[in-house]
């Protein structure tokens, strides 16, 4: 059986340009979450026609309760809530899926490209891994990577989706959004959903070995806090150094305990 993990995100969701667009309660947002379930159906779809035969949707935004289950072809099954572990919006990947796909996702933390630029938390002003800026596509791409699972699709800004690709070369992106300032240029959202659609479809069709990576033998995180006291808190996990009363650093050789710890701090 041949098994693809979407993970699903929601501000680089076409169109998405403000807080109130991506936030659970707000005026806006019922018509984005309907946006975002039709191109994760999308995703599903073009998998489905690309071979796959199981299709696990994680639902990585906010709440983790976003996603409308009538946009999803029947055959998949959607994982939504936050299950507390450090895997967080790649919970449920493990080596017996033949590949990943993320949608919706966004540019990293102190990125121009989209209004909505940050890297899982908003109080986080920037952070980086091995000296280059870090978002959630990388941190969810190495986790997958860990396992030997090749991301081989993603949608998003054309921030997140130019910085994957020098990651993966041959990852087959999909550009919603534009962000200069405190706008967002899109395309049509019905353009949108049907280049995922064979994106996903063409990308599960290519030989699977050709989205692989490599993880880096160490790994330095540095992370710039807003709150001088979130970092005062973070910097007494074990292993965590003070470089001033935003900042800390962290090194590890395992991603996991990279994983572990920024579950913990941010």
């Amino acid at each position: 059986m041949k098994k693809l993990f979407i993970s699903a995100d929601m501000e680089g969701t076409c169109g998405a340009g403000t807080w109130d667009e991506v936030t659970k309660g707000k005026l806006d947002y019922d018509k984005f979450a309907q946006r975002m379930s039709r191109e994760v159906g999308a995703a599903c779809e073009g998998a489905l026609e690309g071979g796959m035969d199981f299709v696990l949707v994680r639902d990585a935004h906010d709440s983790a309760r976003n996603i409308d289950w009538s946009f999803l072809p029947k055959q998949v099954q959607l994982m939504r809530g936050w299950g507390q572990d450090p895997l967080c919006m790649m919970t449920g990947i493990d080596d017996s899926y033949h590949a990943a796909v993320f949608t919706g996702y966004h540019d990293a933390a102190g990125s121009g490209e989209t209004p909505l630029a940050h890297t899982m938390s908003l109080g986080i002003s920037w952070i980086s891994l091995n000296g280059e800026p870090l978002s959630e596509g990388q941190i969810n791409a190495y986790t997958a990577a860990r396992v030997q699972v090749p991301v081989i699709a993603m949608s998003g800004d054309v921030g997140i989706c130019g910085k994957m690709k020098t990651i993966i070369p041959s990852l087959k992106t999909v550009e919603v959004n534009r962000g200069t300032g405190n706008l967002v240029l899109s395309i049509h959202p019905e353009k949108a959903i049907a280049q995922i659609k064979e994106a996903v479809k063409t990308a599960c069709m290519e030989p699977r070995e050709e989205f692989m990576i490599k993880l880096p033998e160490t790994f330095r995180v540095d992370v710039r806090f807003r709150d001088h006291a979130k970092a005062y808190q973070s910097g007494f996990y074990p292993g965590v150094k003070r470089m001033d009363a935003h900042t800390l650093r962290y090194e590890a050789e395992d991603w996991y305990e990279v994983l572990r710890m920024m579950h913990f701090c941010l």
